[in-house]
């Protein structure tokens, strides 16, 4: 079994720089997580994103079911996006981006400067929008990248630049593929 390490607030400082240098405009689509029951992971190299139900398969709509108390699906959380290269810094492996929970991982600048609420990006044939809705992390991210993970993607600046990642819900249904080109619109 291999030991998980988790990240020093210094390390990951020194791959902030790494994620500024993500592209403004136009990115690319780099991995597709769906998430069909709480704690498992499908990577699909093919998606469906919908109005209604997010990415097709996920559990999106029905996981606050099972809270206590339950509670409905947020419209303005419906598809989450990380950036790929913050993925990277707190997880230290591609093989653990998905950890994270998101369903989407980019390689573009989802920063509050670049894209502040209400921006649309085109992924394949569908379009997203930038939701108000903060993305903070959780008890699981500490467990699965540690509390200098969570406190460095929650600070000031990892706040600015959403290094946890950004809600977001489907404006426009469509296919999406990794590879695919995602660009601000």
């Amino acid at each position: 079994m291999t030991e998980v390490r988790h990240f020093s607030t210094d390390e990951l400082n020194a791959g902030v720089d790494q994620v500024r240098q993500s592209p403004a405009d136009s990115g690319r689509l780099e991995m597709i997580s769906r998430r069909p029951e709480i704690g498992e992971r499908v990577l699909l190299e093919e998606a469906e994103l919908d109005t209604a139900e997010g990415l097709a398969g996920d559990n999106w709509s029905t996981r606050g079911a099972r809270s206590d108390p339950p509670r409905e699906a947020n419209p303005e959380a419906q598809l989450t996006l990380m950036n790929a290269r913050s993925a990277e810094a707190v997880s230290g492996s591609r093989e653990r981006w998905s950890l994270a929970g998101d369903q989407l991982y980019v390689d573009l600048d989802i920063g509050e400067t670049n894209l502040p609420a209400g921006s649309r990006v085109a992924i394949g044939s569908a379009i997203v929008e930038v939701t108000a809705e903060p993305h903070p992390g959780c008890k699981k991210f500490v467990e699965r990248f540690g509390l200098d993970a969570m406190n460095w993607v929650n600070s000031p600046e990892g706040k600015q630049m959403r290094l946890r990642g950004v809600n977001t819900k489907v404006v426009q249904a469509g296919t999406i593929h990794v590879g695919d080109s995602i660009t601000k619109v």
